[in-house]
């Protein structure tokens, strides 16, 4: 065989074109040799994960090739058999600057041949090394396969897919986060949300009071479908179809292999998928313009030629065609557009590239996927670098180029599976911190607090996120002092997520410029979504039981007065459900008297509960006052302000019993009896409850309202001090009404009505006034047959109830005092 070393060659022929500088190789013209020792092909050792070495590991002056591992194309090479590479290039795919022989290469050594003439200059986009990994929080310059693999082994890198838990609103215990935020609707994060997973067990109710999910946030807490695991896009900040918590996140990928059915840490079958649609796409005819711009900017040799062809390249990939996009990423146009940016100096083709990059990456979730697990590893590292450069330069370019780099990583980010690895990446939380301290546009703000927001939507990146300080500051002064509102609205979403985790709860509460920034956000802001995050996040941090006293306390009470506002006059229903919930939330015996003696809090939650247009802010605001009328007692300031608020409450359409059985449990106890008696149309609207469940159903809110407001009135009989007070027309008709109802379903009511009048004719004084009374001898004369039949049965005791029979004697009594 022939061999000879072409090193001056390819120099000489470098200087002339402007290729890219070429390694010394050696050309075989015979396959079969019967000399081993003539073949100076080596194998690729890539056990060491720590950094390169040049007799281990093919460089290209010193850059590895993503595509190939950095071994040449020829899949029957020695070295290919050795090592577990990714899929192979399409048929005809070379790397740039590649000789175009049409006889074998061997390599004869893997050291890089220096060229100064032609190889990039210092101020390249980066160094000269695209492929990285984390190990041990550093970049290994290694290739894109021993990549792979380290991330297989590194427990840090596991794409799990992210459970963020967005409630839309459970009521006392309520953990709210928001969905992702991407540009198409093809993508969007995970966050589904299920909205009753938790509830508030009220005191006085033998059922649950769950609060239903708002819009598809049966959350759409969580969609468990495949296309709600993705974020929502559009251009909207939380997408059309917003639900508390998420709601269908755009489209998933289509296709007979989902990267969503298996393990996305399994590199084989990821390669299998990869495979299989790579050969799909390569054959489909519809797609043979992307074939060959993507083979014409691999092939390209020379700046002029690769200037055309990277113009080429922009034009053919500028459309919103999913599907299209998806083919090009599976043709491979993100591997060689990577490469060829990280041998890239001049800022119009760098923006060109840039550009191209962020095209592509429109593509749908599976193939977003595929490629960062192909190119990922090496790409992030690269536009991160970049990036920075471009921040520091600020060319006339430099605000074109962050804002395709922040549109490939806002992509990347609304994919649920890839936001705790993205974070990984060292210097992608130092460079949404920049945000706040940079010059940027105002669409470059959005999009940096945009790939933020999406990041902290993943629960395993929420306390990273949160004790990174500086990006804390960075982010509320983004929601206080930004001038676009967008900016300002994600970031309070990306509080409100960080507020959704139970280990940032207490810490955050006690940074009072995280409760600032809450309610400045709440009150001030005149976007709904805004606020809505806002209260939400207040509502988060309420969730834990150790915060309550505080955020009550804090500025004297500014956080209930923000609630308060928010509940009683904020347009979005929404918001002031989620107001109304915090609330309930922040009620507990510790903070009821502070809570009690705020300004106007109980009359406003009443008021709220009667009045509001939305059924479900009417039941909350129900809910809140009853979960803090139960904490308040009658030695406290505002026991008379509870009263009349759970008088005007009473009047709800939709409390479902709470009101009335607050009423009940207070006048159980002794010395409430006296004042509550005394207190103005309490007794009024006991006996309007009692009447109003005339023509009701059993099972229906009066019915029970009706049996409720009965036993307060017994309750309230069995104070002699109370006999006289309630002696009146109104308490007459409730008990005559009581004791007459029919069935078995109304067996408590009626037996609370006797007991009741049995002690109100204790006192002798009320005898006649009750024995005159319309239809009162009538009433007690049907219980007294009813009981006798009772008796005759053998049943030793009056009813079920176990309560003594009383009809008989009371008939008697009223009968001697006519």
């Amino acid at each position: 065989f022939l061999s000879f070393n072409l090193g001056r060659v390819a120099k000489m022929a470098g200087d002339r074109s402007g290729a890219f500088p070429q390694l010394p190789f050696s050309i075989s013209s015979n396959k079969q040799t019967s000399n081993p020792s003539s073949n100076l092909t080596r194998p690729v050792n890539l056990r060491s994960h720590s950094g390169p070495s040049t007799s281990s590991q093919f460089l290209h002056n010193g850059i590895i090739h993503p595509l190939t591992n950095g071994m040449p194309p020829n899949p029957k090479s020695p070295a290919r058999k050795m090592v577990n590479l990714p899929p192979k290039l399409p048929q005809g795919f070379r790397c740039p600057g590649e000789n175009h022989f049409k006889r074998s290469i061997s390599f004869n050594h893997m050291t890089p041949m220096s060229n100064p003439n032609s190889a990039p200059s210092n101020a390249s986009v980066c160094n000269t090394t695209v492929a990285s990994s984390h190990s041990g929080g550093s970049i290994s310059r290694i290739a894109p396969a021993a990549i792979k693999r380290v991330c297989s082994a590194d427990p840090s890198l596991e794409l799990g897919v992210s459970s963020s838990a967005r409630h839309d609103y459970h009521d006392d215990n309520s953990v709210y986060s928001h969905k992702s935020h991407g540009l198409s609707s093809s993508h969007g994060g995970n966050s589904v949300s299920n909205d009753s997973s938790s509830y508030y067990q009220h005191p006085l109710m033998n059922s649950r009071f769950v609060s239903t999910p708002s819009n598809t946030s049966a959350n759409s807490r969580r969609v468990t479908s495949s296309n709600a695991s993705q974020g929502s896009l559009g251009n909207t900040p939380r997408g059309k179809q917003h639900g508390g918590v998420s709601a269908s996140r755009g489209a998933g990928s289509s296709g007979n292999a989902s990267v969503a059915s298996f393990d996305l840490m399994d590199s084989a079958k990821i390669k299998n998928i990869a495979k299989k649609k790579r050969k799909e796409y390569a054959k489909d005819g519809r797609y043979k313009a992307v074939r060959r711009v993507v083979d014409d900017l691999n092939k390209a040799i020379g700046a002029e030629k690769r200037k055309t062809a990277i113009d080429q390249v922009c034009i053919e990939f500028d459309h919103q065609d999913e599907t299209k996009h998806n083919a090009e990423l599976y043709l491979g146009a993100a591997n060689i557009l990577c490469l060829v940016l990280s041998m890239s100096d001049q800022e119009d083709e760098i923006c060109s590239i840039t550009s191209a990059l962020e095209m592509v990456y429109r593509a749908e979730r599976e193939a977003v996927i595929i490629s960062y697990h192909d190119v990922g590893a090496a790409l992030i590292p690269l536009l991160l670098r970049l990036l920075e450069r471009c921040e520091k330069g600020r060319k006339v370019l430099a605000e074109e180029c962050i804002s395709n780099i922040s549109k490939v990583l806002l992509y990347m980010t609304r994919i649920a599976e890839l936001r705790i690895p993205l974070v990984g990446h060292p210097g992608m939380l130092a460079a949404l911190e920049r945000v706040s301290t940079l010059p940027l546009s105002m669409e470059n703000r959005v999009l940096r607090m945009r790939i933020l927001a999406n990041l902290a939507n993943a629960e395993g990146n929420k306390v990273m996120i949160f004790e990174r300080m500086s990006l804390l500051e960075a982010v509320m002064k983004i929601a206080t002092l930004d001038k676009s509102e967008s900016a300002r609205e994600y970031a309070s979403a990306i509080l409100m997520d960080l507020a959704s985790c139970n280990t940032n709860q207490i810490p955050m509460a006690r940074i009072e410029k995280v409760l600032a920034t809450f309610v400045k956000l709440a009150v001030v802001e005149d976007k709904v979504e805004t606020r809505e995050y806002a209260v939400s996040g207040l509502q988060n941090l309420a969730f834990e039981k150790k915060n309550r006293i505080q955020l009550v306390s804090y500025g004297s009470g500014v956080v209930i007065e923000a609630l308060k506002k928010t509940t009683s006059s904020d347009s979005n229903d929404k918001t002031r459900r989620r107001s109304a919930g915090a609330l309930t939330n922040l009620a507990c015996d510790g903070t009821a008297e502070k809570m009690g003696n705020h300004d106007g809090l109980l009359t406003t939650l009443a008021e709220v509960s009667v009045n509001d247009t939305n059924r479900e802010v009417q039941q909350r605001a129900a809910l809140a006052l009853t979960k803090l009328a139960n904490s308040v007692t009658v030695k406290m300031k505002c026991w008379g302000t509870l009263l009349d608020a759970l008088i005007k409450a009473s009047q709800c359409k939709y409390a479902d019993g709470i009101v009335s059985a607050m009423f009940r449990v207070k006048t159980r106890v002794e010395e409430n009896r006296t004042s509550m008696a005394k207190h103005p149309m309490l007794l009024t609207t006991l006996a309007q409850m009692c009447l109003q469940s005339e023509d009701s159903e059993p099972s229906s809110a009066d019915h029970k309202d009706g049996e409720n407001a009965t036993k307060a009135i017994a309750h309230l009989a069995n104070d002699p001090l109370n006999h006289k007070l309630i002696c009146n027309e109104h308490i007459l008709a409730a008990l005559v009404h009581g004791a007459s109802l029919g069935g078995q379903e109304a067996l408590v009511t009626r037996d609370a009505a006797i007991l009741a009048m049995e002690r109100m004719a204790m006192e002798h004084s009320n005898r006649p006034m009750m024995a005159r009374y319309p239809g009162m001898l009538v009433t007690i004369a049907k219980a007294t047959e009813r009981e006798m039949h009772e008796e005759l049965n053998g049943n030793p005791v009056s009813s079920a109830t176990g309560q003594p029979r009383l009809a008989k004697p009371l008939l008697m009594s009223l009968l001697v005092a006519m």
